[in-house]
């Protein structure tokens, strides 16, 4: 049985609309910021996005460990080599990997246990950018991380363009939580205060 389900993500004013059968998905990413946004997927590559344009990313059933996030303050040739201040995929517009920290993420997986989908916003990467998730259906709940996290960043964490998470400064098991089972630390804190949803 096919159903649709849309998922907005919105950072600054950014959104993204998903939807989902049983078998793929359509991301349709919209640009509502008053800055330009390369958003970028893994699966999925990139593109350039001023306020009112959007990009479709057509995903395969089974996806598993896939990424969206924006990238900022980017710079391209031609050719779609170039750099981003912030979630920057190895200097090219079409990402073939994952995004380099600080960036925003939204995390899916489709057609998993139960054939179920799974879709979240972390900040295990930092943060760059406000994101959304809305679904139009009334089984999944909306989440969001729209906090000013860049203006209010701990002096350590700060970057230009973001707020790097704790694990990638000090790449300690206190941060990182390589043993599994940690306890939260302050810098952990001002992160889940500042996001609940992540």
């Amino acid at each position: 049985m096919a159903f649709a389900r849309k998922l907005s993500i919105v950072s600054l004013l950014y959104s993204a609309i998903l939807f989902i059968s049983t078998h793929s998905a359509t991301f349709e990413v919209r640009s509502q910021c008053p800055y330009t946004v390369w958003a970028a997927a893994s699966p999925g590559g990139g593109q350039r996005l001023e306020r009112g344009q959007s990009w479709t990313i057509n995903v395969t059933a089974g996806t598993e460990g896939a990424r969206i996030w924006g990238r900022t303050n980017c710079s391209f040739d031609a050719n779609g080599r170039g750099q981003c201040l912030t979630g920057d995929c190895g200097g090219v517009l079409q990402c073939q990997g994952f995004g380099t920290p600080p960036n925003t993420l939204v995390e899916y997986a489709l057609n998993q246990f139960n054939n179920v989908d799974f879709y979240d916003i972390s900040l295990i990467d930092g943060f760059n950018i406000p994101v959304e998730l809305s679904p139009i259906s009334d089984k999944c709940r909306r989440t969001r991380c729209a906090a000013d996290i860049v203006g209010q960043c701990p002096t350590e964490l700060k970057v230009p363009g973001g707020c790097n998470h704790p694990c990638t400064v000090y790449k300690t098991n206190q941060y990182c939580c390589y043993s599994g089972n940690c306890e939260p630390t302050p810098l952990s804190q001002f992160f889940k205060k500042m996001c609940p949803d992540a």
